[in-house]
């Protein structure tokens, strides 16, 4: 086994609760760890072998530019669609991350984790 992880990843997007959120839009943060077996990449030193990373990336890109109103709901839409381009990963974590969410104070981000193995 081992874990492939883009972490960090930031993006503007039109997510929220409030419909204000969704038109005035947020500065957002991706990190995305994927657990899969990479012994035959590792001995082939082929990108066939293994989640491409650049791919990871252009997924999580489109999905950030469909609005959802909560964070737990753009988290679960990435993991599903990580499964259905990368059916033989076996587990996807994702944390979404809310930069200074309107709570009436300081706060430098919220943030949703979820995590699903098959």
């Amino acid at each position: 086994m081992g874990q492939i992880a883009l972490e960090g990843m930031e993006f503007f997007a039109f997510h929220g609760f409030y419909d204000e959120e969704q038109r005035i839009g947020n500065k957002y943060g991706i990190d995305l760890i994927i657990n899969t077996d990479l012994r035959r990449a590792a001995e082939s030193d082929n990108l066939d072998e293994t989640v491409n990373y650049e791919a990871l990336y252009a997924l999580v890109l489109e999905e950030m530019k469909i609005p959802a109103r909560l964070l737990e709901h753009l988290g679960h839409r990435i993991i599903d669609k990580v499964y259905v381009q990368f059916p033989f990963v076996s587990s996807v974590k994702v944390n979404v991350y809310k930069f200074n969410p309107p709570l009436g104070g300081i706060c430098k981000w919220a943030k949703v984790s979820l995590e699903e193995a098959r």
